[in-house]
């Protein structure tokens, strides 16, 4: 039983299998006895249609998608130039047949169709034309597709004075990011590099003769010019590889800045996360000078380790994406403190799988300092703890919102109560579940599972969104006076 009462509200998230993106498709196979790859042996065939039926195919084809996709044709031209350079004669080709040769090289791609879980919430940037004592939100979701690769999902709404929320309708249709390098700081750079056991003779070499802060296209022309020089050398290929993959693994995205929130879809972008944006946490960050950014560290997943990384954004719109750096930068469930405390940045971790950990820094994107918080206690969480996203301030002290897992593997919810000057002291735990699966929670992908990345405080009530089970996501609310109370009991 939840020592404090919790309010179910009606807002319930569910997978929609309609809601898809365009990606790029090169069908696999072997080379042919002539040397052909398969892809060059399907251009061949598009190659030999008739135009009339060319015509034809690519018109039934943007008919069937273009309600699904608003701007299909500029998909297809954007693939086909990914196929171009085995074409001998591209610029003689029609648009017509520019197009569906994109077709043949384009796949949808169903964000959610597993899960659509594990949120997090946070006041949106704007509040413009929100009744007084009312908030605007907006939550991110993880969202499970085909493979098991996962994105990250937005949603909007506001939750009243009373605690009643109302969801924003999501648009039908999802779009992708565009993306760019972002500029690069060598000492950063280099720091990742010396953290990663990649920092030898070649690396030196090719960032010894860059600027302080410097582009892609300034280090790929340095890369080509170190691999030239040793081409035959085992050794300085690979780190040109380690390099390029650093520097692929940080990124900047945008979306118009007209589109919906509900459009806007992370979807994978680097080689450090190509399986998968995990469990992002946001938190809006407030600078000592008033600055307010929105930071969320998320788990990369490449399909064999884990790797913590920061999204940073100022309104949902444009987004900085960076690896995280030192030994305590590590494993996943990373959850930023909204605000510097003594002058620092503060976190919790779980480093060891198994316990909760305070970090500190004096920069945000590097972590050197770990002090283990809280163990595994109660029988409701003594396989782990962990948070369930960013401290929350309240005049008794930091909420924590946490997660434990007991028998059966079976996942709950729980809390504890950090001292605002000095998190490492506990002030208070919560000895029983605050939050556990009911009946209709415990099926799903990853049954007997409730799970949160982060809540917000509205007026007296503390809003908490979870996923339950790896397959929905819901809303509860609970009056935070009550949670209190019992936090400081004794």
């Amino acid at each position: 039983m939840s020592p404090v009462p919790v309010v179910r509200t009606d807002v319930r998230l569910f997978p929609d299998p309609g809601r898809t993106i365009t990606r790029q498709f090169i069908p696999g196979g072997d080379t042919s006895p002539d040397g052909r790859t398969r892809t060059q042996r399907v251009l061949e065939r598009i190659l030999a249609l008739p135009e009339p039926q060319v015509v034809a195919t690519l018109q039934s084809t943007c008919d069937q998608f273009s309600l699904r996709h608003p701007d299909i044709r500029t998909v297809l031209e954007r693939n086909f130039a990914v196929v171009v350079h085995d074409i001998e004669w591209p610029d003689s080709l029609s648009s017509e047949r520019r197009c569906l040769i994109g077709a043949y090289f384009t796949h949808e791609y169903s964000l959610g169709a597993a899960a659509l879980s594990n949120p997090s919430m946070v006041p949106a940037p704007s509040q413009r034309g929100v009744p007084p004592g009312a908030v605007r939100f907006i939550m991110s979701l993880r969202a499970i597709g085909e493979g098991h690769v996962s994105s990250i999902q937005f949603r909007s709404g506001t939750v009243d004075e009373r605690g009643q929320v109302a969801l924003d309708d999501a648009t039908p249709f999802a779009m992708t990011a565009r993306r760019q390098p972002p500029r690069y700081e060598k000492a950063v750079f280099r720091a990742k590099l010396v953290e990663l056991h990649s920092f030898n003779k070649t690396a030196a070499l090719v960032l010894d003769s860059l600027p302080e802060h410097f582009q892609m296209t300034e280090l790929e022309a340095r890369l080509r010019e170190v691999e030239r020089s040793a081409a035959s050398d085992e050794g300085v290929t690979q780190a040109v590889r380690t390099i390029h993959w650093l520097a692929a693994s940080n990124y900047e995205s945008w979306f118009d800045a007209d589109s919906d929130i509900s459009q806007r879809v992370l979807f994978p972008a680097g080689p450090t996360e190509s399986q998968g944006i995990e469990d992002a946490r946001f938190v809006q960050f407030a600078y000592e000078d008033g600055d307010v950014t929105y930071f969320a560290p998320y788990t990369a997943f490449d399909g064999y380790e884990v790797l913590p990384q920061l999204i940073e954004t100022r309104d949902f719109a444009t987004f900085r994406v960076a690896t995280l750096n030192g030994p305590a930068a590590a494993n996943k469930g990373i959850a930023l403190f909204p605000r510097k405390i003594s002058g620092r940045f503060l976190a919790l971790a779980r480093l060891d799988n198994e316990n909760n950990y305070l970090i500190r820094s004096d920069d945000v994107r590097f972590w050197h300092e770990s002090e283990l918080l809280q163990t595994p206690r109660a029988p409701w969480e003594l396989t782990q703890i962990g948070n369930c996203g960013s401290p929350i301030e309240t005049e008794a002290g930091w909420l924590v919102i946490t997660h434990g897992v007991g028998p059966m593997r079976q996942y709950c919810l729980g809390a504890s109560l950090l001292d605002l000057h000095d998190p490492a002291r506990v002030l208070g735990r919560l000895e029983e579940p605050l939050l556990a699966p009911i009946e209709a929670e415990r099926d799903g992908y990853v049954p007997n599972v409730v799970y949160s990345c982060g809540s917000m405080i509205v007026g007296e009530r503390l809003v908490l969104p979870y996923g339950f089970s790896d397959t929905g996501a819901r809303i509860a609310t609970l009056r935070l006076d009550d949670l209190l109370v019992e936090l400081t009991r004794g």
